[in-house]
């Protein structure tokens, strides 16, 4: 199969240079006369899927503004939405259906286990799930209808948000952009930065994101694979003076678990076989089979599938 590029007049060199992680970037007909693989039926119908994860948001809820339920759902909530303001999410619908997943090798210009799923939503007029911002990249393609993107200013953990609901909605939303995105569109956004995107009329847009753990997490799992392959190491103090033997904590023992920490990561094959193996595990393992998951990487000619070394 010829992928042809979606980047528009950009070369994937230009792109990653200048976009990549650094500002938005609307590319208008990235997919020429695209079609959606899915009907807003279809997707409705995955999020009724015990093993389906998806979500609705409502701008209006009975609890308040911004009220959020999870999946799987009924066939009879969908009965009794409204008729405006309400957003339908499906994550991981490159799992379940095939021509999502074909979307996946126009990104080939990134690396592919760098990807974490193919999200879905639906939404009829007025929906959206508020003005937000994210960790990951992610590319925003059009799928049927038309949606309002507003993007806004770079936001962090700092960035006021809204009380009382559990998403993460800000406080305050300055817009530097605004553009209708129709099918075949495609916006770029960094990590970081902040968007809304509201539905014009009956609206199907694909989320295509990129896996971007936090390093806590990834330090978590760095120390159980390190416990796991029995690498502990234990805490010896730095040379010792009379002076030292004070409630204050000289600083010649902060550098000295610096430097411990900094010897333990090291080992770059150790590293290598940790990171190839922790960005190719699966995002639901308990998923492999079914969905048929194929997550892939090579380091220093070892093969990883799913989280696990194996055989060429």
């Amino acid at each position: 199969m010829t992928i042809q590029s979606i980047l528009g007049n950009l070369s994937t060199e230009e792109f990653l240079a200048e976009y990549w992680q650094k500002k938005p970037l609307l590319i208008r007909n990235a997919f020429p006369n695209f079609e959606s693989p899915l009907t807003p039926d279809e997707l409705a119908g995955l999020s009724l899927e015990e093993e389906v994860e998806s979500r609705i948001v409502f701008e209006k809820g009975e609890s308040g503004p911004w009220e959020l339920q999870h999946g799987p759902f009924d066939e009879s909530i969908f009965a009794q939405l409204p008729e405006s303001c309400w957003s339908l999410l499906v994550q991981g619908a490159d799992l379940w259906v095939p021509e999502v997943k074909a979307l996946l090798p126009y990104f080939n210009f990134l690396p592919p286990w760098r990807v974490e799923d193919v999200m879905v939503s639906y939404a009829p007029a007025g929906g959206s799930v508020g003005p937000h911002f994210d960790y990951y990249d992610v590319f925003l393609l059009q799928g049927q209808g038309q949606r309002r993107w507003q993007i806004g200013k770079f936001c962090d953990k700092q960035s006021p948000l809204i009380t009382g609901t559990p998403l993460r909605i800000l406080q305050t939303f300055d817009v530097v952009d605004e553009w209708i995105l129709q099918p075949g569109d495609m916006l770029y956004l960094p990590p970081g930065i902040s968007h809304w995107g509201v539905a014009e009329n009956d609206c199907l847009t694909y989320s295509i994101g990129f896996r971007s753990p936090s390093l806590t997490d990834m330090l978590d799992d760095l120390t159980t694979e390190l416990m796991t392959q029995g690498n502990s190491c234990y805490y010896r103090d730095p040379p010792l003076t009379p002076g030292m033997a004070t409630e204050a904590i000289d600083p010649a023992f902060i550098e000295q678990v610096q430097a411990m920490l900094r010897e333990m990561t090291e080992d770059k094959t150790l590293l290598g076989d940790w990171f190839a193996r922790y960005m190719t595990a699966p995002k639901y393992p308990e998923l492999v089979d079914e969905a048929d998951v194929d997550r892939r990487a090579t380091i220093d000619g070892r093969h990883y599938l799913n989280g696990e070394q194996v055989d060429k």
